[in-house]
C-alpha cells in the first residue's frame, strides 16, 4: 500500500473523525436517529473523501485499492456469515464457569484454522444459548476479545492483518513459532480473567432460577453440516489471487449454495437476519473511505523514523489498529519496518548470489557479507522451493532480510501481535467485533455502547493484559 501520490490536507481526517465520534456517542444520545440514519451519515462522509481524491488530487489507484480491500472485505464477512447461520450447534442449557472457559479456549484454536471472522459467525449463537439464563455484558464482550481477536494470531487464517503478511512474504507457519509464547500469555490472561468474572455472575444467580431456566441436560447436537462443504470453498476462496474478483466469486457462490441448500428451520433456529451484516457492510463503507487520508498520514509519518524499538511499533500500531482497522494498520506498518532496516546493497548482493545459485556465498567478504548470508539462508529455510525454480522476487528477499535477523524478528512480532490484540481495543479495530455485537443486540443481550465497552472492559482488561505482552516479550 505504498502512497506515491501527493497527501491530502490534513482537514480530509476530519470526516473519519466525525464519523468515529459519532458511532461512539451517537447510538448513546441520539439512538432513535442513529439507527434512522447510520447509512446516510456513512456514506455522505465516505463520498466526501472520495471526491476530494477523485476531483481535485486527480488520483484514482488509493480509490480503486480500498475499493477492493472492501469488496474482498464485505465478501469474506458477509459469506461467512451466511454459512455460519446455517449450522445449528445445540448445546445445554447451562454453562458452568469451567465450561465457559473450555468453549472459549475452544474457540480461540478454531479462529487459527476457519479465521476469527468464521469463528465469530460459527459459535457466537450457541454461546448465546449457552448461557441464556445468565447472559450480560461481559460474555459478549470476552467473547470479542478471545475469539474474535487475540485467538486468531498463530496463522494467515486466522486474522487479516496476518494473511497481508503472508502475501507479503511471511512464511505461513512462522507466526505460530514465533507468536506461540504472546498467544499464550494473552489468551491465558484474558481466560483466567474471564473465569472469575464469570463465575461471580454464575453465583449471583439463586440455584432454583439456574434449574428452572436450565434445559435437561443431553448431548451437542450440529444440524447443517453440509455447509463445512461451502466454508472449505470460502477458506480456499483466500487464497485464490488470479484473475481478479475470482476469490470473492467463489465465496458469493459458497453463500448462495449454503442460503438455498439450508433448510428453513435451521435459520429459525439460529433466528437468521440480515440486520448485522447489513449495519457492518454499510458501517465499514465509511470507515474504509474516510480512513484513506489518515493511512496516507501514517505512511507518511513512518518513512523517516529512526533509533526506535519493538516497543514503540508493538504501541503505535496496536494503539492505531484499535481506531483504524488493523489491516491496513498492519501493512503500512510492515512497509515502514520495510524501509527503516531493509539495505539495498544487501539485497543487490543477494539477487546475484541467486543468479549464481549461491555460488561464491562461503567467500563473502566486505561490511555487508554477514547480512547477506543470513538473507539468503533464510530464503533457503522458508522459500527454498521459489529459490530453486529461480522465482524468488525482491520482496522476497527483503522479508528474508528481516526473517534472517534475531533481533529484526522483534519488529516484525510486535505489529503482529499488537495488530491481532489490539483490534479488540474497540468495535472498529477488527471486523468481527461489529457483528458479533449487531448479533447479540438481535439476540435481545445487553451489549455496551462504544465508550462503554472501552472503559468498562476494554481499558480494565486488555489493558493489562497488552502490557504483560509488552513487559515480557518487547520491552527491551
Amino acid at each position: 500500500m505504498e502512497s506515491p501520490h501527493a497527501l491530502p490536507p490534513v482537514w480530509l481526517v476530519a470526516p473519519f473523525g466525525l464519523l468515529l465520534g459519532l458511532i461512539a456517542l451517537a447510538p448513546l444520545f441520539f439512538t432513535h436517529w442513529w439507527h434512522r440514519h447510520y447509512p446516510k451519515v456513512a456514506i455522505t462522509f465516505a463520498a466526501v473523501v472520495l471526491a476530494y481524491y477523485i476531483g481535485v488530487m486527480k488520483t484514482t489507484e488509493p480509490v480503486a485499492h480500498v475499493a477492493r480491500e472492501y469488496v474482498s472485505f464485505i465478501a469474506l464477512i458477509g459469506s461467512l456469515y451466511v454459512v455460519a447461520g446455517g449450522i445449528h450447534i445445540k448445546v445445554k442449557g447451562e454453562g458452568k464457569p469451567w465450561e465457559n472457559v473450555m468453549f472459549l479456549l475452544v474457540g480461540a484454536l478454531i479462529a487459527n484454522v476457519i479465521g476469527t471472522t468464521g469463528a465469530s459467525m460459527l459459535l457466537i449463537r450457541p454461546w448465546i444459548r449457552l448461557n441464556k439464563y445468565r447472559i450480560t455484558a461481559h460474555h459478549i464482550v470476552f467473547f470479542i476479545f478471545i475469539v474474535s481477536n487475540v485467538g486468531g494470531c498463530l496463522t494467515p487464517i486466522g486474522d487479516p492483518p496476518l494473511f497481508l503478511g503472508y502475501l507479503k512474504g511471511v512464511p505461513f507457519w512462522w507466526v505460530a513459532e514465533q507468536c506461540f509464547p504472546m498467544w499464550a500469555v494473552g489468551v491465558g490472561c484474558l481466560l483466567v480473567m474471564f473465569y472469575f468474572v464469570d463465575r461471580a455472575n454464575f453465583l449471583k444467580a439463586p440455584k432454583r432460577i439456574r434449574e428452572d431456566m436450565t434445559d435437561p441436560a443431553e448431548d451437542w447436537t450440529f444440524q447443517g453440516m453440509g455447509n463445512l462443504l461451502f466454508l472449505a470453498v470460502i477458506l480456499g476462496a483466500v487464497f485464490v489471487n488470479n484473475p481478479v474478483f475470482l476469490r470473492e466469486g467463489l465465496m458469493l457462490g459458497a453463500a448462495v449454495g449454503s442460503w438455498f441448500t439450508t433448510r428453513k428451520q435451521i435459520h429459525l433456529a439460529n433466528k437468521f437476519s440480515w440486520a448485522p451484516v447489513q449495519e457492518v457492510a454499510i458501517l465499514f463503507i465509511g470507515i474504509f473511505a474516510t480512513m484513506l487520508p489518515a493511512l496516507d498520514w501514517l505512511q507518511a509519518s513512518t518513512k523517516g523514523l529512526s533509533n526506535i524499538t519493538p516497543g514503540f511499533f508493538y504501541w503505535t500500531c496496536g494503539t492505531l489498529s484499535s481506531l483504524l482497522d488493523n489491516a491496513p494498520t498492519y501493512y503500512s506498518f510492515l512497509t515502514a519496518i520495510l524501509g527503516v532496516f531493509i539495505d539495498a546493497d544487501t539485497v543487490a548482493q543477494v539477487q546475484s548470489l541467486i543468479q549464481t545459485h549461491g555460488a561464491g556465498l562461503s567467500g563473502l567478504v566486505g561490511a555487508h557479507a554477514d547480512e547477506v548470508r543470513q538473507t539468503y539462508a533464510a530464503l533457503q529455510r522458508y522459500h527454498g522451493a521459489l529459490l530453486d525454480s529461480g522465482q524468488v522476487t525482491k520482496g522476497h528477499i527483503e522479508m528474508a532480510f528481516l526473517l534472517g535477523h534475531t533481533k529484526l524478528n522483534l519488529f516484525l512480532m510486535s505489529i503482529s501481535v499488537s495488530s491481532v490484540f489490539f483490534g479488540a481495543i474497540t468495535y472498529i479495530g477488527n471486523g468481527p467485533n461489529f457483528m458479533v455485537k449487531s448479533i447479540a443486540e438481535e439476540a435481545k443481550v445487553h451489549t455496551p455502547g462504544f465508550l462503554g465497552y472501552v472503559g468498562k472492559y476494554s481499558l480494565p482488561f486488555m489493558g493489562p493484559m497488552v502490557f504483560l505482552v509488552w513487559w515480557l516479550f518487547f520491552k527491551g
